[in-house]
């Protein structure tokens, strides 16, 4: 249609443009280091996170502080930052590797898991599988103009590490592969998860406007993706409610305006809202003809909250040829980190999401948890609820939706830190729950069980 064209014309010259004005800096890298500017944080009152020195530090805490913010007196990076442009709450620990160099601060998170996985129901549903689930994220930011300008890349390695269409997840769907829908799996990231550029400057004295954008990223919809999640992040297993709240955290071809002050923003987004193809390798653009919209509020130091809603165009491909259907998703969540003691966090995620596609609606409901202590022994676990079109499950006898559960949990137990990261070993067990109309095809409760080894990044301090 014109309106598709011009949209789609337009929407990728503000990426083009985004790019040229993030090349120049970077290969350019200006000999003249620049103090971060004072106006980071948006209100006169800084949130608690950020702990501002006083007038006159002592060298003890001028060093503590020069250890949490890679040797600046305020970082360009805040800990409520997540994917994309999403918020979690003040309260959290930032995960990270952090350097500086001719005026650019720079950080590296990421998650790696090696992990062999056992997911099996009574009537031969599930898989057995060895192989790595990972990610990892670098981002680079420095003063410009008065405002702050960063590039961003999110890169994973499954493509070589993940075999098949996917890891065996049992009650796990969307996504294209061979010709038919994955069910049962969860396919693998592309290698490709974020490529964008940013710029966020100063409105007044408490209000700042920020744009996002790129080839790969993160449009305003839903709760921060699954693996920036700290209820998920000792978890390799991801939640059968994907598609229903956090899928688009890989979007390839996304815009985002936003305006935000200390405790809450306002975002809308354009963006390719078509799911990847299983070529993991390349960039799968699109026309910008899918919109949303989120707004997000952080009540407290502990607490986020979100509201989001979006039109997707041509999102799901119920089989390989078959036509595309729009999809209209609401979601809502609430992430909660309490600290008890002095290295010891409770994350808790509380996340709804719904899909309207042709005449039906599904909802999905999850609450996933995670319960840190000294920063070496993590508790994690998972409770889902979801109601999967007949499709999706690959039951094509049968038509309507079923609604099916998921109880996940698992334990982590992390080891000494060696040059900035901390590996761990773990083990997850759960159970697949499904109506009676489906216990032909999955016969009773599912199970699965899983072994792995893990290495992320140490945790900044968590000083009070």
């Amino acid at each position: 249609m014109p309106g598709n064209r011009m949209c789609h014309g337009a929407g990728h010259a503000i990426l083009l443009t985004l790019f040229a004005v993030a090349v120049r800096p970077v290969v350019a890298q200006s000999q003249q280091p620049a103090a971060p500017p004072a106006h980071e944080h948006p209100a006169p009152a800084p949130p608690e996170h950020e702990h501002p020195a006083p007038a006159q530090p002592s060298s003890e805490a001028a060093a503590q502080q020069e250890h949490q913010h890679g040797a600046t007196a305020v970082s360009l990076f805040s800990a409520r930052e997540a994917s994309g442009t999403a918020w979690l709450p003040d309260a959290t620990p930032m995960y990270g590797l952090h350097h500086q160099a001719r005026g650019w601060e720079t950080m590296l998170h990421g998650n790696g898991f090696v992990q062999l996985l056992h997911e099996a129901a009574p009537e031969h549903r599930g898989d057995t599988q060895a192989g790595s689930i990972n990610w990892a994220m670098g981002m680079a930011r420095r003063p410009l103009a008065g405002g702050r300008f960063g590039v961003r890349t999110m890169v994973s390695l499954e493509p070589w590490t993940i075999g098949g269409c996917g890891y065996p997840n049992l009650l796990a769907t969307g996504e294209l592969c061979e010709g038919d829908n994955i069910h049962d799996k969860q396919h693998p990231h592309d290698l490709f998860m974020e490529v964008a550029a940013e710029f966020d400057w100063p409105l007044t004295s408490s209000l700042r406007w920020q744009l996002y954008g790129g080839l790969a990223g993160e449009p305003a919809l839903g709760p921060p993706g699954f693996p920036h999640r700290l209820s998920a992040m000792p978890n390799p297993v991801s939640p059968i409610i994907h598609h229903w709240v956090d899928s688009t955290h890989i979007t390839f071809g996304v815009v985002t305006a936003g305006v935000y002050s200390t405790r809450w923003k306002a975002e809308t987004s354009v963006f390719n809202g078509r799911e990847p193809d299983e070529d993991r390798y390349d960039f799968d653009l699109g026309p910008l003809d899918s919109m949303a919209g989120r707004f997000s509020f952080l009540p407290t130091s502990a607490l986020a909250l979100q509201v989001s809603a979006g039109r997707l165009a041509e999102a799901e491909m119920p089989y390989a040829g078959g036509p595309a259907s729009d999809v209209v998703r609401l979601t809502s969540s609430a992430t909660y980190h309490h600290r008890f003691g002095e290295r010891n966090l409770w994350a808790t995620t509380a996340a709804w999401g719904a899909n309207r596609e042709s005449d039906d609606t599904t909802h999905g409901v999850l609450v996933e948890s995670s319960a840190s202590f000294s920063e070496r022994h993590a508790w994690f676990g998972r409770l889902e609820l979801n109601g999967k079109p007949a499709h999706d499950l690959h039951i094509h006898e049968a038509t309507g939706v079923f609604t099916v559960g998921k109880v996940q949990a698992g334990y982590t137990r992390y080891l000494d830190t060696r040059h900035g990261l901390q590996p761990g070993i773990g083990a997850t067990l759960s159970a697949a729950f499904v109506p009676e109309a489906l216990r032909p095809r999955y016969g009773g409760v599912g199970m699965g069980a899983g072994l792995f080894l893990t290495v992320r990044p140490a945790a900044h301090p968590m000083t009070p």
